[in-house]
């Protein structure tokens, strides 16, 4: 009789305790498998000369790859329709910083650069690409996260001095003449408003612009969910500005 009595609580309290550790086991497996998706890239296509977007990987933070692949894919589709660059659409590429491959592209993008810990091979296949002639667009980091974008950069050009750009420079007018620098903020952060910064080959604004910054702003991000009415149409228009100009300037400089 004791036993039947408290059978029913026994298998209510086991019951309960299998139901919590399959929740935990589901949300594990989520998790993993949302890092799964994050680290997974595309096989990148070989070189045959035609424009490839490229995107830079790096370790320690899945950061490097948000927004990845659609945002490229919108952006490639756009890109083509606007001018006579006949980009790879549905094929994009993912560096490591020293991959010799990088070399063959003028090119790349970086996401978060907040959570960027450049290694010693890294950064010194970075700054081999970037002084050779590499065009690299910074996007998607706001507020705190500058200090450390700007240790990183230190860990890749020493001497480099990081200036701010105004609606004249070159790179705001390479395809598309952008009036004014006022108009874009962080998706989701108002109060973040964009800033826009350059590193100039030998530190010499009127030389090649080699590194240009979307600080407080996520182009990538405005790009990929374009089609779906995530934010106002005139964002994702002034991101794909913002990026079509600075193709066409990495393109042509």
């Amino acid at each position: 009789m004791t036993y039947v009595k408290y059978a029913p609580r026994r298998w209510k309290r086991w019951s309960l305790l299998s139901i919590m550790a399959i929740v935990g086991l589901a949300l594990t497996a989520a998790h993993a498998d949302s890092q799964r998706r994050r680290s997974f890239t595309e096989p990148n296509a070989e070189y045959n000369g035609a424009y490839t977007f490229v995107r830079l990987r790096y370790g320690g933070h899945p950061g490097w790859s948000y927004d990845y692949p659609a945002m490229e894919r919108n952006f490639m589709t756009i890109l083509q329709d606007l001018s006579t660059i006949r980009p790879r659409v549905r094929e994009t590429n993912v560096f490591d910083m020293d991959d010799p491959e990088l070399l063959k592209y003028p090119v790349a993008y970086l996401s978060e650069p907040g959570y960027w810990y450049p290694e010693e091979s890294e950064a010194a296949g970075l700054r081999t690409w970037l002084l050779k002639g590499g065009f690299l667009i910074v996007d998607d980091f706001l507020f705190a996260q500058w200090q450390n974008f700007e240790y990183a950069m230190k860990q890749v050009l020493p001497d480099a001095q990081i200036f701010p750009l105004s609606v004249d420079h070159p790179v705001f007018h390479s395809f598309f003449s952008i009036e004014t620098l006022d108009g874009m903020h962080h998706p989701g952060r108002p109060d973040a408003r964009a800033q826009y910064y350059g590193i100039f080959e030998d530190n010499d604004p009127s030389r090649r612009l080699m590194v240009v910054v979307n600080y407080n702003n996520d182009i990538g991000d405005y790009m990929e969910w374009s089609g779906d009415g995530y934010y106002p149409v005139n964002l994702s228009n002034d991101a794909y500005k913002f990026a079509t100009n600075y193709i066409v300037y990495g393109l042509t400089r």
